[in-house]
């Protein structure tokens, strides 16, 4: 059976694509696995909503996570949608035995939702350097990725569905594109911090046309993020 795993950074448009994956019958999906054993283990600048109530909530060595996912995968297909920076380990290697599908997003939209949850987000925070150490660390073992950017799903849902579906081979249901208002019952419990958009959509919600404004002070994280993004850009898979 299949693992598919989507690594992505906050704010990319991630919780969306879990959703449509769990409209489809023939997967289970995983919110966020490894968030207890980031937030147990990682030397952290920021606070976290709900981080000890996360921690209690979650198994929180990696092992144990990672042995629960292949467990599961031995009976049906699994979905997992997570966090880049996450993975706290260099070189992960049970990674070499899913399929990995890196979500990414203009650090400039990404870094300004962002900060309307934490204020001052660090490059480790946001997940585009990770994103990008772990493409290469996967090219390296002559691993395929797949890079999907969250405006070229937007220009067309369906389309890009589809060629990400054929990617993976598996097949693509119309289910995917909606799903009721209100969350799925496999939300992580820090839902009601991060999910209040999504919980008011059916479907795929074209982003607003105007300028992302990145409020100032972080206007340097955006010049450390922009390098990262721009080196993942040749890899992006194109909404033809």
């Amino acid at each position: 059976m299949k693992v598919i795993n989507l690594i992505s950074g906050p704010r990319n448009i991630s919780t969306a694509l879990m959703y449509s994956f769990a409209q489809r019958k023939d997967f289970v999906v995983i919110d966020e696995p490894f968030y207890g054993y980031y937030l147990k283990h990682a030397n952290l600048a920021i606070n976290h909503p709900s981080h000890f109530d996360i921690i209690a909530a979650m198994d929180c060595e990696e092992h144990n996570v990672v042995e629960s996912i292949e467990e599961l995968a031995k009976t049906q297909h699994v979905f997992i949608k997570g966090m880049a920076h996450h993975f706290l380990s260099e070189e992960p290697a049970y990674l070499k035995n899913w399929q990995n599908v890196f979500l990414i997003r203009h650090p400039r939209k990404l870094i300004a939702s962002f900060a309307k949850v934490i204020s001052n987000p660090t490059l480790n925070d946001i997940g585009i350097k990770k994103s990008f150490e772990l493409v290469k660390y996967l090219e390296q073992n002559n691993k395929d990725i797949v890079v999907i950017d969250s405006d070229e799903l937007m220009i067309h849902p369906e389309n890009y569905l589809r060629e990400l579906c054929c990617i993976l081979d598996i097949p693509f249901y119309k289910s995917m594109l909606s799903w009721e208002q209100g969350g799925i019952p496999e939300d992580g419990i820090w839902a009601k911090h991060w999910y209040a958009n999504v919980h008011k959509t059916t479907g795929f919600k074209v982003q607003q046309k105007k300028p992302a404004q990145v409020p100032p002070h972080l206007g340097p994280l955006l010049a450390e993020a922009l390098p990262y993004y721009e080196s993942l850009t040749p890899y992006i898979l194109k909404n033809k």
